[in-house]
């Protein structure tokens, strides 16, 4: 199964940017906006039936307009 295909994300709620899935070394997942770079919190997960639900968490997240906002050249 394809996490990256299963998961719809929205725009960046701050520039309309496209969303990103990123997956951290194995142990986390959050979204980031490709273009401002605001991003949601990390959702970690601990054992590979977690890391499905962990993903999910963070779109939605997203999704719903819980992002941290990255002030443009930090």
């Amino acid at each position: 199964m394809n996490i990256h295909e299963e998961i719809e994300l929205q725009s960046c709620p701050y520039c309309g940017g496209a969303g990103l899935l990123e997956e951290e070394n194995g142990w986390c997942w959050y979204v980031v906006c490709v273009d401002c770079g605001s991003q949601t919190a990390s959702i970690d997960f601990r054992t590979p039936g977690e890391r499905l639900e962990a993903a999910q968490k963070a779109a939605r997240l997203w999704n719903i307009g819980k992002i941290l906002r990255h002030n443009i050249g930090e």
